[in-house]
């Protein structure tokens, strides 16, 4: 598992963004925090927690993928690196 402050640079449709693991607590924290009541992920939570602590230049907020492609392969990545 990729470990607290280690980094990673992802190029996605011609941008470079660079991820940061929060480290390994707070990776579980930020996985946590992003459930409903019922324990099931909820989406516009946990993308919106790896813009805010993984995705760390550019960066990122949902106003930015309203002009600019490739949303869904950086969560991926995001969510991957996170979680690898």
């Amino acid at each position: 598992m990729a470990k607290f402050g280690e980094q990673k640079v992802v190029e996605i449709e011609g941008t470079e963004y660079t991820l940061q693991h929060p480290g390994v607590r707070e990776a579980v924290k930020l996985r946590d925090r992003a459930k409903d009541v019922n324990g099931q992920m909820n989406e516009e939570k946990y993308y919106g927690a790896l813009m805010e602590h993984v995705v760390v230049q550019p960066k990122v907020n949902w106003a930015y993928w309203d002009e600019h492609d490739g949303f869904n392969d950086l969560m991926v990545e995001a969510a991957t690196f996170l979680n690898a």
